[in-house]
């Protein structure tokens, strides 16, 4: 089955929004919130996974 381009830009989309979204809450907690060093490596993860999905979709 062939994949949907459409399908997997709009899941960029939304990655890129949840993305900022996390990026606000991350500036939002203190530096000496426990919390924020847990959101900074999720931004980390997430932002690396966004890429390589803008990869596999200019590959399409």
């Amino acid at each position: 089955m062939p994949i949907d381009p459409s399908s997997i830009g709009s899941l960029a989309l939304s990655l890129d929004e949840i993305l900022q979204r996390l990026r606000l809450l991350t500036e939002q907690a203190a530096e000496e919130d426990e919390i924020r060093g847990e959101l900074v490596e999720v931004e980390r993860q997430l932002h690396t996974a966004t890429r390589r999905l803008h990869k596999a979709i200019r590959r399409l």
